[in-house]
């Protein structure tokens, strides 16, 4: 998955930001949501700099992640150039900015996902934890391009499931069968 990521050109990765954006726009959960929390990708990630800018232009506060020791917590940010460099390497909102929970509607990466709401990460288990305890009205859908969907990720009882994948071609709530 890492590889295909990293083969996608600046072209067909900027169209698929946009196409996500447009998508996830057209949601109930989004029109509902008063705080969207989304992430800053990775250069070999689906670009989320077009979420941000969807999230901003509807008067929405844009939560970003940052790590707090082995979970999330999430602060706004009223501009893309606010993002900070974090232990990663991964933008983050900077040190001083408070917390402010994780939203109505949270946005997650990973590198490869199920139609049945399962998600393969990093690996560091970070979004399942800090997920674990949220109740239903959290809304989380994971963003990623329409080849990192995959029959089955292997999952566990720790692993938080998604509500939905959003993919640059189309919008799978969970349970959907594999196409």
């Amino acid at each position: 998955m890492a590889a295909r990521r990293r083969a996608r050109g600046p072209g067909l990765a900027a169209g698929a930001g946009v196409a996500v954006a447009a998508r996830v726009e057209a949601l109930d959960a989004f029109a509902r949501a008063g705080r969207v929390a989304l992430y800053a990708a990775l250069p070999d990630e689906l670009p989320t700099r077009p979420l941000f800018e969807a999230v901003r232009r509807h008067g929405k506060s844009a939560l970003f992640p940052r790590l707090a020791g082995e979970r999330l917590e999430f602060a706004p940010v009223e501009r893309w150039e606010e993002l900070r460099p974090g232990r990663y390497g991964v933008l983050e909102p900077p040190p001083g900015a408070a917390g402010a929970g994780w939203g109505d509607l949270v946005l997650v990466p990973g590198v490869a996902f199920d139609r049945t709401g399962h998600r393969l990460g990093r690996g560091g288990g970070t979004y399942d934890r800090t997920f674990a305890e949220a109740g239903e009205g959290v809304v989380l859908i994971g963003v990623a391009y329409e080849f990192q969907l995959v029959d089955e990720v292997p999952h566990g009882p720790g692993d938080r499931r998604l509500h939905a994948v959003v993919t640059e071609r189309a919008f799978y709530p969970a349970g959907e069968a594999a196409q």
